[in-house]
């Protein structure tokens, strides 16, 4: 069954970028309501447990380095089918491949430095707003 709530985090280069106003804006119009968000900076370590899955794969070294560039904005967003529309609010993973209009399309610059992660599941979802927020931090 589909929850309601996905986790999402905006990326050290759109960060840097300044784009968390831009994002975060167009969050809320798409209907999303933001019940958990902070800023922070992951060290190495923080990254490469938040990306454990990926630990065998070929990028896992530079996206953990990549992650923790600079500062990110984590945050758990709550709306129904949540995942779902999240994903297609995003768009692409490669921001040449992202549908007009979508963040990635509008704030990505590279596969890597593309904006923003959003959960692909429901149950990736929890975990990874469970990684950054506890129970109490969630309004």
């Amino acid at each position: 069954m589909a929850t309601n709530r996905t986790f999402t985090m905006i990326k050290p280069d759109a960060v840097e970028a300044g784009n968390i106003g831009a994002i975060t804006k167009m969050i809320q119009e798409a209907g999303f309501r933001i019940v958990a968000m902070k800023m922070t900076k992951l060290s190495q370590e923080t990254a490469g447990q938040f990306y454990e899955v990926h630990s065998e794969r070929p990028f896992y070294n530079d996206l953990c380095t990549y992650m923790s560039s600079g500062a990110i904005v984590p945050m758990i967003l709550e709306k129904d089918n949540a995942v779902e529309d999240f994903r297609t609010l995003i768009g692409a993973t490669n921001p040449a491949d992202a549908a007009e209009g979508t963040i990635r399309n509008l704030f990505a610059t590279s596969i890597e430095a593309n904006a923003v992660h959003g959960s692909d599941s429901d149950e990736n979802a929890t975990i990874e707003g469970s990684f950054f927020f506890s129970e109490t931090e969630r309004y």
